[in-house]
């Protein structure tokens, strides 16, 4: 199986997000199954029509990596039942200019995690809406992970055996989907 290369985007500006740690053991659980690239978001200028014209260098190289990946992974929190302002600033710069949107046909998955009990499940919702807006093609189903601060261990690894077991699944089911979206082989040449 070729590795493809999976765009991360943490929907947190946090030095020490929560999901930015899940993120990197999701990333880790991939087993080498794809070659991960966190996706820079925080210091992206808030989306203004009036900078389109001459893009920041900030979004031009996030719209790049964006362009580069071959599926996106979205690990995020919930900001006051929605969408973290961070992560829906990077959707506006990465759908903008008009006619020259990052997005469109892109497997992708939403996951993210939060000390509360119903995780981060309105966020997923409203993110995949959004998303789905924007032409790629999302996973079915869903992750919540209630964070605990032992969850994810220094060397970024999952150190609850049932949480790993779930979320082991989740990435295996992703880089399945993904797969479905991949160009096919070439064909061979007749020997």
């Amino acid at each position: 199986m070729t590795k493809f290369k999976l765009g991360i985007v943490v929907g947190s500006n946090r030095r020490d997000s929560i999901n930015r740690k899940l993120a990197q053991a999701l990333a880790k659980l991939g087993g080498g199954a794809f070659e991960p690239d966190f996706i820079r978001i925080d210091d992206l200028p808030l989306y203004n029509q009036d900078l389109e014209a001459d893009l920041p260098a900030e979004v031009s190289r996030f719209k790049k990596h964006v362009e580069a990946a071959d599926a996106l992974l979205f690990v995020t929190p919930e900001h006051s039942r929605s969408i973290p302002a961070v992560l829906k600033n990077a959707i506006d710069w990465g759908m903008r200019p008009w006619g020259k949107t990052s997005w469109p046909n892109k497997p992708a998955a939403v996951t993210g995690t939060s000390p509360g009990a119903i995780g981060t499940a309105i966020v997923q919702q409203h993110l995949k809406a959004v998303l789905g807006a924007q032409g790629l093609h999302l996973m079915g189903g869903e992750a919540y992970v209630t964070f605990k601060p032992d969850l994810v261990d220094a060397d970024n690894n999952i150190a609850d055996e049932s949480v790993r077991t779930f979320l082991k699944a989740f990435v295996d089911n992703f880089v399945t989907f993904a797969g479905r979206f991949a160009a096919p082989a070439a064909p061979r040449a007749a020997a």
